[in-house]
């Protein structure tokens, strides 16, 4: 208190109090004026041109309406009218004409940071309007320039406290740059993951990554300087580190979405003890599937021709020649059936095949594309093929593997039992 004592008492020696009284009068109308303007350019904002905005047919000007722009920039009139109206006041060298103009300068530049800090967000807003704002990660790039912004706005105010020209501090970053690098490793990190990602269109909004090592799989919905958000399936949302895109490897199924198809990749296990010859019994009754009447009967014709040439005779046992087998009949069913299937994609790989057996039966692998790429829709469309398949797998005399349950185990020893009865 007695600095600041002596500073009032060096700052205004000499003034007579009529003539310190008159500038005290004089300064506190400045600062009722400034007021007043301020008052008055805030009301036009919230009132008016909140008014004027709301009808345009832009969307731009709202935004920057929303972000406050135009009230923070109400802040600069009473600091304009004290910077105009202080050499009125008081004499240009005197040291309380240096103070008000210190406080104000350094008001001036915190609210200049702040109108600059409400466009930056205004124009984050605006660019997601437009569709290449989901492929390019402009949030990441908009912050970078904040970050710019915000250490530009810090060297105005020290120099402004200091005395000396912004560029006087511009030599000391270089001593600095280890510091620097330091406390902004992670932006500048994700600064470099930001352009090659959105270089090389590696993530987008929106988008369905996979990240095992981070616990994330879901949609990407946002795309920061230093992070990038994922909203799982869960609804949970797990934050990864934007460099963690480049250092790491994730999947993104944005290439499913894009090309319509989304694969269907799963086996029927036949029971190996039940694949045989088909008997003409057998084969009279499957002629009665429409589907595969005209399969059965252009193979029928193509093993007789067969058979023909290679003169079989002997055909009383199967193993001679060629004969249809109820596991090939049944392959050539599902291949009929999917191809008749509206939602099947005949563009895409189609495949239905034989995969090696295994201790659990022989695998009959379905390779093809669904054409609706909604998670719901592309559950039930594959539930419903299968459920169908497994539903005729006994009409070709096949059964589907299944391990032993304690329900088989409970039988066969009540059968056991029951004989030793």
């Amino acid at each position: 208190m007695s600095g600041i004592a002596e500073w009032f008492q060096s700052a205004f020696r000499g003034e007579n109090l009529l003539n310190l009284g008159a500038k005290a009068l004089n300064f506190l109308i400045l600062l009722a004026v400034a007021w007043i303007l301020f008052q008055i350019f805030h009301r036009i904002v919230n009132r008016w041109l909140g008014k004027f905005v709301r009808s345009t047919k832009t969307n731009w000007d709202e935004y920057l309406y929303k972000r406050g722009f135009f009230r923070r920039l109400c802040f600069l009139v009473p600091a304009a009218v004290i910077i105009i109206g202080a050499p009125l006041v008081f004499n240009p060298e005197h040291a309380a004409f240096n103070v008000i103009t210190v406080f104000t300068h350094l008001f001036m530049a915190v609210v200049g940071v702040s109108v600059i800090d409400a466009f930056i967000n205004a124009l984050y807003d605006i660019f997601g309007e437009f569709e290449f704002s989901k492929q390019v990660p402009v949030k990441g790039f908009l912050q970078v320039i904040k970050i710019v912004v915000f250490i530009a706005g810090g060297i105005v105010i020290l120099s402004i406290l200091v005395g000396q020209p912004p560029y006087f501090f511009l030599g000391g970053l270089g001593a600095m740059t280890a510091i620097i690098m330091l406390v902004f490793k992670d932006a500048i990190l994700g600064l470099v993951a930001g352009i090659q990602l959105s270089g090389n269109k590696m993530v987008s909004l929106g988008d369905w990554i996979e990240m095992p090592d981070y616990g994330a799989d879901g949609d990407v919905i946002d795309i920061a300087l230093t992070t990038i958000k994922v909203q799982n399936w869960d609804r949970t949302i797990t934050t990864v580190p934007t460099y963690a895109l480049i250092s790491s490897s994730f999947k993104n199924w944005r290439g499913m979405t894009e090309s319509g198809g989304r694969r269907i990749m799963r086996s029927i296990n036949i029971d190996m003890n039940t694949i045989g010859f088909l008997t003409t019994e057998q084969k009279n009754h499957l002629e009665r599937i429409e589907i595969l009447r005209p399969y059965i009967e252009r193979k029928e014709m193509e093993l007789a021709e067969y058979n023909s040439e290679h003169r079989v005779t002997d055909d009383s046992l199967p193993a001679n020649g060629r004969r249809m087998t109820n596991v090939g009949t049944f392959r050539a069913y599902v291949i009929h059936y999917l191809k008749a299937h509206p939602k099947i994609r005949q563009d895409m790989t189609f495949l239905v095949r034989q995969l090696e057996p295994t201790p659990r039966g022989l695998p009959i692998q379905i390779y093809v594309f669904c054409g609706d790429t909604g998670w719901v829709n592309y559950e039930g469309i594959q539930a419903d093929i299968f459920d169908h398949l497994l539903a005729v797998v006994p009409l070709f005399g096949l059964r589907v593997f299944q391990e032993p349950t304690g329900g088989d185990i409970r039988a066969l020893a009540e059968g056991r039992s029951n004989q030793s009865i």
